[in-house]
Formats: structure tokens, C-alpha cells, sequence
């Protein structure tokens, strides 16, 4: 069967799953569409919340971060599975132990202010909103690619299918249909990686092969990768900072780790276990089904590399003539995530430091004769900068997507094609699977903590139950346009999204359960301070929904830390402002202190 076909079947069986299990795990009340009636089992809550967490950004983009940075990507897995570590031991089980339904409402209750509410809706918002752009965008870039449609045809698709369980079954039916996803997913990754460990090492344990010798003799993994990448011109692979200074990285390492500890529609799935224990319990099998992933993506990332490099560069260890590229590169051209930009004309592909694509571009409607010099449908007319190789004045040649390492791994490795197919299922998976959590929490921030707690608190369950799945419908549609107008690759809209949590969220959380002291007025100040502060920083130099008002460049990066780790510094902000106000109002009433002590004390 041709593969498309095949990937039609997957794919299509997947989404018959998804839609299956969310009809008949229909929610029926307010409480099973907001914590799906709190009677999840810890091990289905730990696989679902593993899922919820490992979005896009996990399963498509973190291994090609890594294949690229080396060393310094080691960022996004010490920021991501620290943080739920701190997430699981400092919040999930005093929030629990709370019992409600919404972080917006633990917000309100504990600092006794509807203003407060308010306040964590807006950052939740902001939050939600900038990570589900990351999940669209890896779910257009799966459907462009393996179903040969468009990426705005794919979008539809996907907010379709996510329409339909997140509306229809609410909390409940995104419960059981995260289970399936994570069981795609996880095996979806696996599955190739073992495949490409035994290529290249022969070595079936993806963890193990990235300390192996090669099959070839050549030398370990690493070392050999190190070797090749420098032949070429490039950065070493294992050497630190090479590309991201040292506080750039601390940056970023801490503001994912307290990003995730801030994440609304991670918290909101310790809201639906029966008990404070069951919390603690659901968040020890979480980390068990996450490791099998994040244990296995520095493998997939080096041996991602490992495979593009060996399958690119010629023999002569100069780049091989474009005539003779394989044929997964032409399909991946066509998607227009990745490029080879003929600068000098010699017919090789060449590398140096620098973006290939860099310099003027003009809309061009087909590729020319020879398809060089083509990205997707836009003609490159200026060489953008970089060093000089070989002693051409070109910049670097070749342009690759981070986005796309995992995915067209399988296909550089020649792998069976239902191999390619169950990668294209597992992406859509971990992509879909976020994207209802996020869209979740957004409809029932607005029907439960604005319209029923704060707007009509009369109104009745049936009519509450009715404006989330309305505000559900209209969180997707807008969802789905910030997936078509995404303002970065999915990792890194994703890093923006936990640097708004750390900077919001994380600080109202914590003081919230570990200082009696802390009042409406400081945190209500101090979130307002880390969100504005941390969004207009990324908006100056991404510019989301505007044009960026600064280069994104190191000279303008504040304290040398980029847009990704900013978070750090708006967190700060966050604590200090929080504090300082705090100190010259008056204290929270005595009822408030008292929830404080029942929160933290057990029982």
C-alpha cells in the first residue's frame, strides 16, 4: 500500500478512536465537563496527564531542537520534566486537597478577591492561547506533509476532530481520549527510534545507543558526531554555549521548569482524582509514562543528526550534487520546511554558519527547472549572511526546519512505510491531545470563573454547562487561526508560553498555598506586572499578531536572555512587586489565613 494511502488508514482509525470514546464518555454536568466528576483512576489520570503535557512540542520538536543545539538542548528536557517534578511535589497536591475545578477559582478564593479571579483568567488566556498555537502549527505541518493536503486544509481537520470531543465530552471524554493518544504516541515514537538505534548502533534500546559504538566501527555516536559537524564547518556537538550563552540558558531552564509548574491545564488534571493521595499517586505514573519519552529524545535528536548529515553530505565531505538528493527530500521541500539555496551555482550542497534563506524574498508561483533556490513557493534572491566555506562567498546552503526531524526521520532512514504512517498518527496525537487540554480550560475560565462565579452567578447548571461548550467552539476557531499565523517553530512558541506561566501564574500559586501573608493586593499587582512585562518583551522581539519592533538579536536581548527564558525575569518581577505590595497593605482576613493552614496541614 503507498504510503499515503496508508497514513489515510492510520490516521483516519485514530480519529474514529478519538470520536468513539468521547461519545461514549459524553460529559452530562457541570462537574463530569469540568473534572470529568473527580472519579479518574490515578493510572489512567497519570497516562492522560502525560499526554496533556507532552504536546507538539515533545513529540515533533524537542528531538530537533536537540539535533540542532547538541549540548544546549538539553534545556528543554531539564526545564520540562524538573518542572513537573516541582509541579507534582509543591502545588498538585495542596491544590487538590482544595477541591475545586478552575486555578482562576483557587486564585479567587484564597486571596478572597473576585478582582484576583479576574486577573489569573486573563493570564490563563494568554497562557492557553500562545501554547495552542504551537499544537496547531505541528498539527498543519503533519497533515501538509503525510496526507498531502494543505496546512489550513490539516487545521480544519484538527479543530474539527478536537471540536468534537472537546465540546461533546468536555474533561470526561478528554480523560480517556488522551489514554488512546498517549498509547499512539508513545508508540508511534518508540517504534522508529528503535528501528534507527539498531541501524546505526545495533543497539534496540534508543537510551543505551546514544553512548554506543557505531556499526560501522567509526567510533561512538557522539564522538563521531562531533567529528562530522566540525569537518563541516559547524558547532560541536557536545561542547557548551555554543549557541546560547550561559545565563541564556539558566534563563530558559528555569522558566520552563516553573512555567510547567504554572500550566492551568496541567494543574486542573490533579482536580479530577478522588483523593489528595490519588493526586500524588496519578503524579508518580505521569513521570513513569513521560520518561519513556524524554528518556528516549537525546537518542532520536543525535541520531536524527547523525542520519541527515550522512544522507546529505557527500562522500567528498563537500555536499553532493542536488540531482543525486534522495527522494524523502524532494517531498520535504515541497512542504517548505526544508531547502538547499544554490548561492554559488556549483550544483552541491555546502554548509556554513548562518540562515540560508536569510535576504530578500518575492512570491514566486512554481519552482524553476532545476528547483533551486526555492523554499516552499517563495524564490530566495539574496544570500543571506554567514562565514564563507570552501572559499565561496556564500552563506550556509541549506535551510532545515526543526519541526520536521522526527517526522522525516523514518523516511531518511528508509524505514517500511506503516512506520512513516504511525509517526504521522502519533504527531497528530500529541498535538490534538494538548490542544483540547488548553482549549478546555479556556471555555470553562470563561463559563465558570467569569460568567458563573463573577458575571450571573444565578444562572443555572444547564445554561453553564451550555456557554462552555460555546466558549469551547469559540476557542477553537481562534485556535485555529493563531495555527495558521504561528509566530515561531513549536518549540519555541511553546517556551513562550511556559515563560508567561512562570512569569503569572507559578508565583500566584506558590504564595498562595505557602504564605499566610500574601493578600489580594500584592498578587493581583504582581501577576499583572510578570504578564505584562514578560508578553510585551516577546511581542517587541517576536511580534505576535504585530511586526517585531527589535531585531530578535543578542544586542537587544535584555541581560543577554532571549524571548524563550525572559519568563525568568518577569517571575522575578512577579515576587518582588507581590512582595513589596503586600508589605504596605493589610494582611488577607483571619478566614482566609485559616484555608491557608487547611491547605497545607493534612489530615
Amino acid at each position: 500500500m503507498e504510503l499515503q494511502t496508508l497514513t489515510y488508514c492510520v490516521v483516519g482509525f485514530s480519529f474514529v478512536l478519538y470520536i468513539g470514546i468521547a461519545i461514549l464518555s459524553r460529559a452530562r454536568s457541570t462537574s463530569e465537563f469540568y473534572v470529568a466528576g473527580a472519579h479518574v483512576h490515578p493510572i489512567t489520570n497519570g497516562m492522560a496527564t502525560a499526554a496533556d503535557w507532552m504536546s507538539a512540542a515533545s513529540f515533533i520538536s524537542m528531538a530537533g531542537l536537540i539535533a540542532f543545539l547538541g549540548y544546549e538542548g538539553s534545556i528543554y528536557l531539564m526545564g520540562w520534566t524538573g518542572g513537573y517534578v516541582l509541579l507534582a511535589m509543591l502545588l498538585a497536591p495542596y491544590l487538590r486537597k482544595f477541591g475545586k475545578y478552575t486555578v482562576p477559582e483557587f486564585i479567587g478564593d484564597r486571596y478572597d478577591s473576585q478582582v484576583a479571579r479576574v486577573v489569573a483568567v486573563i493570564c490563563l488566556i494568554f497562557i492557553s492561547f500562545t501554547y495552542v498555537a504551537g499544537q496547531m502549527r505541528g498539527v498543519g505541518i503533519v497533515f501538509s506533509r503525510f496526507l498531502g493536503v494543505s496546512v489550513e486544509v490539516g487545521l480544519y481537520v484538527g479543530m474539527a476532530v478536537v471540536f468534537t470531543y472537546a465540546v461533546l465530552g468536555g474533561m470526561r471524554g478528554i480523560t480517556y481520549t488522551q489514554v488512546a493518544q498517549y498509547c499512539v504516541l508513545i508508540f508511534a515514537y518508540t517504534v522508529p527510534a528503535v528501528f534507527i538505534s539498531f541501524q546505526f548502533t545495533g543497539n534496540l534500546v534508543p537510551q543505551l545507543a546514544l553512548g554506543s559504538q557505531l556499526s560501522d566501527g567509526s567510533g561512538y555516536l557522539l564522538e563521531t558526531l562531533d567529528r562530522v559537524l566540525v569537518d563541516l564547518g559547524l558547532a560541536s556537538y557536545t561542547a557548551p554555549f555554543n549557541q546560547k550563552s550561559m545565563i541564556d540558558v539558566f534563563a530558559i531552564t528555569l522558566a520552563l521548569m516553573l512555567g510547567t509548574a504554572g500550566l492551568p491545564h496541567v494543574i486542573v488534571r490533579f482536580f479530577t482524582v478522588r483523593k489528595v493521595r490519588d493526586a500524588r499517586r496519578s503524579a508518580g505514573w505521569a513521570l513513569v509514562f513521560i520518561a519513556l519519552l524524554y528518556t528516549s529524545a537525546p537518542a532520536v535528536g543525535a541520531l536524527a543528526m547523525m542520519n541527515f548529515v550522512t544522507t546529505v553530505n557527500g562522500p567528498d565531505g563537500h555536499g553532493q550534487v542536488y540531482r543525486t538528493m534522495p527522494s524523502w527530500f524532494h517531498t520535504w521541500e515541497d512542504s517548505g520546511l526544508i531547502a538547499w539555496v544554490d548561492h554559488n551555482n556549483d550544483g552541491k550542497v555546502q554548509y556554513a554558519a548562518g540562515n540560508a534563506l536569510t535576504g530578500s524574498v518575492t512570491d514566486a508561483p512554481h519552482f524553476d527547472s532545476d528547483r533551486r533556490g526555492i523554499y516552499g513557493e517563495r524564490l530566495v534572491t539574496n544570500p543571506g549572511e554567514g562565514h564563507i566555506a570552501d572559499g565561496a562567498s556564500f552563506a550556509n546552503e541549506i535551510y532545515v526546519d526543526r519541526d520536521i526531524m522526527v517526522l522525516a526521520n523514518p523516511e531518511i532512514a528508509g524505514l517500511p512505510n506503516w512506520v512513516i504512517a504511525l509517526i504521522a498518527a502519533g504527531g497528530i496525537a500529541a498535538a490534538l491531545s494538548t490542544a483540547a487540554g488548553l482549549l478546555l480550560v479556556i471555555s470553562v475560565s470563561v463559563s465558570h470563573d467569569l460568567l458563573k462565579s463573577t458575571i450571573a452567578p444565578t444562572i443555572s447548571e444547564k445554561l453553564e454547562l451550555m456557554a462552555s461548550r460555546v466558549a469551547a467552539t469559540g476557542a477553537i476557531c481562534i485556535a485555529g487561526y493563531l495555527g495558521l499565523h504561528p509566530p515561531a517553530f513549536v518549540a519555541q512558541v511553546v517556551a513562550f508560553a511556559f515563560g508567561l506561566a512562570a512569569a503569572s501564574l507559578f508565583p500566584a500559586l506558590f504564595l498562595g498555598i505557602f504564605s499566610k501573608r500574601m493578600n489580594k493586593w500584592g498578587v493581583i499587582s504582581g501577576m499583572l506586572t510578570g504578564l505584562i512585562f514578560t508578553m510585551g518583551y516577546i511581542v517587541c522581539l517576536k511580534g505576535i499578531f504585530i511586526m517585531p519592533l527589535y531585531a530578535n538579536t543578542p544586542e537587544n536581548w535584555l541581560f543577554g536572555i532571549s524571548p524563550e527564558g525572559i519568563g525568568t525575569i518577569g517571575m522575578i518581577l512577579n515576587f518582588s512587586v507581590a512582595y513589596a505590595v503586600s508589605r504596605v497593605t493589610s494582611a488577607p482576613p483571619e478566614h482566609v489565613q485559616q484555608l491557608v493552614e487547611r491547605i497545607r496541614v493534612p489530615r
